[in-house]
C-alpha cells in the first residue's frame, strides 16, 4: 500500500536563514517557491537526489517545540549519504558543529547527528550498500 516517503516538511523561525542552509550548505534542489499572503507564510519545495522532498514552511511566531530530543512526534530526519566522515568534514568546514561519528549496534553503519538553524536534529546514515 505505502510506497515511500514522499516529503518532510519543516516550519523555520527564519526563513532566509533556513533556505541558505538546506540549499547552499546541503545542496537540496528548489522545485518551487511560494508566497501565501493569506497566511504570511512562504513554501518551499526541496528535492533530494533520489526524488524524496522536503517542504520548508515559515510561518509568524510558531510555538516552540516542547522539549527535546525525546518530545511526541517526528524525532530527527535522517540522510542517507555515502560517506559519513566526508560529509562531516564537509559540514565543519561550513561551521556547523557535528556530534561524534558513532556505530549503529543493529546494522553497524556510521552516523551521526547535526542541527538545522532552527536546532532541529539531523541525522548522517551511511548508505547500506557502501561498505562499513
Amino acid at each position: 500500500m505505502l510506497k515511500a516517503i514522499h516529503h518532510a516538511a519543516i516550519i523555520c523561525s527564519d526563513y532566509e536563514k533556513s533556505k541558505y542552509f538546506y540549499t547552499d550548505i546541503l545542496g537540496l534542489e528548489v522545485i518551487a517557491e511560494n508566497y501565501r499572503a493569506a497566511r504570511d507564510s512562504f513554501k518551499l519545495d526541496l528535492a533530494l537526489p533520489n526524488g524524496n522532498q522536503i517542504e520548508l514552511f515559515s510561518f509568524p511566531n510558531p510555538p516552540a517545540r516542547p522539549s527535546r530530543p525525546e518530545a511526541l512526534g517526528l524525532r530527527h530526519l535522517a540522510f542517507c549519504v555515502d560517506s559519513v566522515e566526508q560529509v562531516v568534514e564537509y559540514l565543519e568546514s561550513k561551521f556547523i558543529s557535528v556530534e561524534p561519528i558513532r556505530i549503529d549496534e543493529f546494522t553497524n553503519r556510521k552516523f551521526t547527528f547535526f542541527n538545522d538553524p532552527d536546532g532541529l536534529p539531523l541525522e548522517l546514515y551511511q548508505d547500506s550498500s557502501q561498505s562499513s
